[in-house]
């Protein structure tokens, strides 16, 4: 403790002038606030009061009074509405300032990026249990806060269930033993029942859609080669009659409401892919032919590079495009990355990134000759049995329209080296086989080395024929990504064929609905499990459990049509779009774990099919 004596107190005194204080109260009305503010505006202007020579003294002295009285009322309701006329500018300046700042912070940047965060939060509050399944994650519960109060009557009442349910017991136990009892092998059946799995089925999570995408038709699906959260998704028209204005957009797992990026094309988008060198370039095929780069980590919305005003472009739709990995082996400028596209004029074309978007070429001449990896010409018939006359038809192009390809994976790849590689999004291929799928629904098998022939033809699906008023164009072609062997087809002859590369002869054809199929794709976990869309629903085949019959049936509701579907990468779960512009996710429930032996089994059914005699 301190030892320290506080001072005397001291008083002290101040002589000064007494402060008067007054009490003044004005009243203003509405004429006295216009006139003062005229007042404020225009120099007061002299007024003349004449006064007539006849009146008395007294009466003058008496308007001299009143003028005065008057005068010092003018004075001070002029003073007060000057004050007030004041306040409410300084308050109006006020409010533009304040305006002025609210409109400077709502257009800065980090404004923005807290109002980006804050709507990154909000998403995923909301989508959490969705995202915690897409993810195989444990869902998150708010505990509930309950009362004390409330609590002792919620034990209470669980003690009274729990007495009631031990007298039922006790009843039914007294009733069974006057009963005769019940056989063994009935009650085996009653557990077992009780114990059957549910059957498998998808499951809806989400849809990405916004008021932007309704009404939009989705052609086609991508997914990021880095980043497996951003999937890019083409909006356009598949038919000449319908085509409008289409878009490309980047949609991202943390905010399925509203895309990321919007890019607007002036025709429909057919097809898409991001590449794997560069992951943050997108290239957008569409339905005049053009194709057109983007580069999704930057806002701008126009693109790189496009062949908009290239001599080199497509003269009808894009319908696919992939960028391809060349081998380091590969001479010349081919070394690296090319973009290989394939369209209805018939050219399935390679394309380089250099300082523009233009085909291999040193001059204007020899421009469609080295551009085109191939020319895809119509193919003649099967030949007829001898003595059966055959009907000639007269063929406007000798151009065959190309509708899908696909690059053959290489063959020193497993079952456990492709699951790797597809966890980290990059899927070797052998950059010089491809398969080429035709209008005409033959299928060619092609090499990079041989531009005007083919190496294979597969005739399965039904060819176009104008006399049978038939058209079978082959929509996709997609390789099995655990044996390099075979591979699937679908076509708008109802049909989906079963391949294997070293036989022109189906080994599969599964025709279970009489509706055109847009689209098929292999599952990256399994290789017999496979999905395909048709325009009323989207089936799952495995053909470990059945060749005849699919697995899951996923009918589309109202009018939607199913038009594309992609599986996800690092999830059980299947992507389905349609042509009311959403992209719904759904996961696959109960579905049996894969083992890549099974593969195996997969040739088994494969050879046992081949072996037996063609009907």
């Amino acid at each position: 403790m301190m030892q320290t004596l506080n001072g005397a107190p001291k008083t002290k005194e101040v002589q000064c002038d007494k402060i008067l204080i007054a009490d003044k109260e004005i009243m203003a009305t509405t004429w006295d606030l216009f006139d003062s503010f005229n007042a404020l505006e225009a120099p007061e202007k002299p007024t003349s009061s004449p006064l007539s020579v006849s009146s008395s003294k007294s009466n003058i002295t008496k308007d001299r009074e009143r003028a005065i009285s008057l005068s010092s009322v003018d004075k001070e309701s002029i003073a007060s509405s000057s004050i007030i006329d004041l306040e409410s500018v300084i308050l109006s300046q006020i409010q533009d300032e304040e305006e002025d700042s609210s409109e400077t912070i709502l257009k800065s940047e980090k404004f923005q990026q807290d109002l980006f965060y804050m709507e990154r939060v909000l998403m995923e509050n909301i989508f959490q249990p969705k995202l915690a399944a897409y993810r195989h994650l444990p869902v998150l519960i708010e505990p509930d806060v309950e009362s004390e109060h409330t609590i002792s009557e919620f034990e209470d009442q669980l003690e009274q269930e729990a007495e009631e349910e031990d007298e039922e017991e006790l009843e039914e136990e007294e009733e069974e033993e006057k009963e005769p009892s019940v056989s063994s092998t009935l009650l085996l059946e009653l557990s077992d029942a009780a114990k059957e799995i549910p059957p498998p089925c998808l499951d809806a999570l989400w849809s990405y859609g916004c008021d932007l995408t309704r009404g939009n038709n989705v052609s086609c699906m991508a997914w990021n080669k880095r980043n497996p959260d951003l999937l890019a998704v083409g909006y356009g028209q598949f038919r000449f009659k319908e085509q409008k204005k289409g878009f490309a957009c980047c949609w991202s797992l943390k905010n399925p409401m509203w895309p990321e990026r919007v890019y607007q094309c002036t025709y429909g988008v057919t097809a898409l892919g991001f590449s794997v060198a560069n992951p943050n370039l997108l290239a957008v095929g569409m339905f005049n032919g053009t194709i057109a780069v983007y580069n999704v980590q930057s806002r701008n919305p126009n693109s790189v590079l496009d062949t908009s005003e290239s001599h080199d472009k497509h003269l009808g739709p894009v319908w696919q495009l992939k960028w391809i990995e060349q081998d380091r082996g590969t001479p010349g400028e081919d070394k690296g990355e090319i973009l290989v596209s394939i369209s209805a004029d018939g050219r399935v074309t390679k394309w380089f990134v250099r300082k523009g978007l233009s085909c291999t070429a040193q001059n204007l001449f020899a421009l469609l000759i080295y551009t085109d990896m191939m020319k895809l010409k119509r193919t003649a018939g099967e030949k007829k049995k001898v003595g059966t006359e055959k009907k000639t038809e007269a063929l406007i192009s000798r151009q065959a329209p190309g509708m899908c390809f696909d690059f053959h994976p290489k063959k020193m790849l497993n079952a456990d080296k492709v699951r790797a590689i597809h966890s980290s999004s990059v899927l070797f291929q052998d950059t010089n086989i491809y398969l080429a799928g035709t209008e005409e629904g033959y299928i060619h098998k092609c090499s990079c080395s041989y531009n005007e022939q083919y190496l294979e033809t597969y005739r399965g699906h039904k060819p176009f024929s104008l006399s049978q008023n038939m058209k079978g164009p082959v929509y996709k072609i997609a390789w099995n990504p655990f044996s390099s062997e075979v591979f699937l087809s679908c076509s708008a002859d109802w049909t989906i064929i079963l391949w294997r590369q070293d036989s022109i002869r189906p080994v599969l054809t599964f025709s279970s609905t009489t509706n055109v199929i847009y689209d098929i794709m292999w599952s990256p976990n399994s290789a017999y499990i496979f999905a395909a869309a048709n325009e009323t629903r989207v089936e799952i085949w495995d053909l470990s459990v059945s060749t005849l019959d699919p697995l899951i049936i996923n009918p589309a509701t109202a009018n939607l049509k199913f038009t594309t579907l992609l599986f996800a990468k690092n999830s059980d779960c299947l992507l389905i779009g349609d042509s009311d512009g959403l992209v719904t996710v759904y996961a696959l429930r109960n579905m049996v774990e894969s083992d890549s032996k099974k593969v195996d089994a997969l040739h088994d059914v494969i050879g046992s099919n081949l072996s037996s005699p063609e009907q």
